[in-house]
């Protein structure tokens, strides 16, 4: 007497993965729009993201349902880059202020710019993606700022808020300008802003010193 088999469950099909071409030309979009929001603005026309990625209009829509997902997503890869960015200069500096010397520049070239949009009132703040990366990205720019304030290095009267205001403001052409050559000043201005922010403070700030909070609720 032959004893019944058991059925064999049958496996759960699985998502295809993204080709590599899809992939591609999905970071493209993000970059050549992470460009054009810091130059322009988040509200210039898809068509011309899309020449700037070197990709058709048709591409971008297969990435991005419409504007708000694609300045979403520019807006996590930036800030998941200028954490990374904090994370590596903790790690390798020595010197509490250079770590935070360190970051400003890279984020000002990660184009930290790229984050205004996310004070605009339509931007969606509430979304666990985006709180998380927000999370992460206060905490990794507070811990270089707090080690640097421990070791005398840093004014004790600035908070994150401060830094990423300037750094934004810093690292954007002016309103209504192209200014093609804005990245030869960049740096060199961010040193200055640097300089200032160095203990002993040569002068008293007004105000109260500026959370991200602070800046989510302007």
């Amino acid at each position: 007497m032959q004893t019944a088999t058991a059925p064999v469950a049958a496996e759960p099909r699985r998502a295809p993965r993204p080709r590599a071409d899809a992939l591609r030309n999905r970071e493209r979009i993000i970059a050549a729009a992470r460009e054009m929001f810091v130059e322009y603005g988040a509200e210039r026309p898809l068509d011309e993201i899309a020449r700037r990625a070197g990709v058709g209009n048709a591409t971008i829509y297969r990435h991005f349902a419409d504007r708000r997902e694609l300045i979403t997503s520019v807006v996590l890869s930036v800030m998941d880059r200028v954490s990374a960015q904090a994370e590596a200069a903790a790690a390798e500096e020595a010197d509490p202020f250079d770590a935070l010397r360190r970051f400003v520049h890279a984020a000002a070239d990660e184009r930290i710019g790229a984050l205004c949009p996310m004070l605009s009132d339509t931007f969606d703040q509430d979304q666990a993606e985006l709180n998380a990366a927000r999370e992460r990205l206060e905490r990794d720019v507070e811990g270089l700022m707090r080690r640097a304030r421990e070791a005398g290095r840093l004014r004790a009267d600035v908070a994150v808020g401060d830094l990423m205001v300037a750094l934004s403001q810093l690292t954007r052409p002016l309103p209504g300008t192209p200014c093609p050559n804005i990245d030869q000043f960049v740096h060199r201005h961010l040193q200055l802003f640097l300089d200032g922010l160095q203990a002993p403070a040569r002068s008293e700030l007004p105000g109260s010193a500026a959370t991200l909070d602070d800046l989510r609720k302007s």
